[in-house]
């Protein structure tokens, strides 16, 4: 299903609980859904590896939002199969400008070294993709982003599919009926995203 360039409409999409992707590796977009969701715990639920604890603690890494998002888009398409079609990242970077899409940086020294992608909608982050130059540096992007989601009273952390890397940070699956639930609730509040504070 082909969309139109129209940012409340996307904005209306993802509020509904679809999501955007590119058909089958094809330069064609459409709106997907499922009937299960992947959810990122912004609880206690939340876990990482005590290997990746150590390297948090170690200050290997500084954290931005939005310093390089064109750098992330790319990241994030630039693998051998990806649904991030130049049609798509245009749509981002159109919703980076509008101010609803964020990139969650990791970089070391002046080299971006990881990112995570998403649409800040309420109180809801959707994930859309994450990706590194530097090894744990998606990794850390994770952990620090949980935590400023927690510290501006986000209530939702979607992060669309389930996968084994999800997983090592204790994301879970629900229905579809209990995520749409959780997204009206979430979209109600009134949080910001805006940048992340100096250290």
């Amino acid at each position: 299903m082909n969309i139109d360039f129209d940012i409340p409409t996307i904005i209306e999409g993802y509020s509904k609980g679809y999501f955007l992707m590119t058909d089958d590796g094809e330069d064609n977009l459409g709106w997907y859904s499922s009937n299960q969701r992947t959810l990122i715990p912004l609880d206690e639920r939340f876990r990482y590896p005590k290997s990746l604890r150590r390297v948090i603690n170690q200050e290997r890494f500084s954290v931005a939002i939005n310093q390089d998002f064109q750098g992330v888009c790319d990241g994030c398409a630039n693998r051998e199969t990806t649904w991030i079609s130049p049609e798509l990242k245009q749509i981002y970077l159109a919703l980076n400008k509008a101010g609803w899409a964020y990139s969650f940086e990791t970089w070391q020294d002046d080299k971006l070294a990881g990112g995570i992608l998403g649409l800040a909608i309420g109180g809801v982050f959707i994930g859309e993709s994450m990706f590194f130059n530097i090894p744990d540096g998606s990794k850390v992007a994770m952990v620090k982003l949980v935590e400023h989601l927690r510290k501006r009273e986000y209530t939702v952390f979607d992060a669309q599919l389930q996968n084994p890397h999800l997983e090592r940070f204790g994301s879970y699956v629900i229905k579809s009926s209990h995520y749409k639930a959780l997204l009206r609730k979430g979209l109600k509040l009134n949080c910001h995203f805006d940048i992340y504070p100096s250290a």
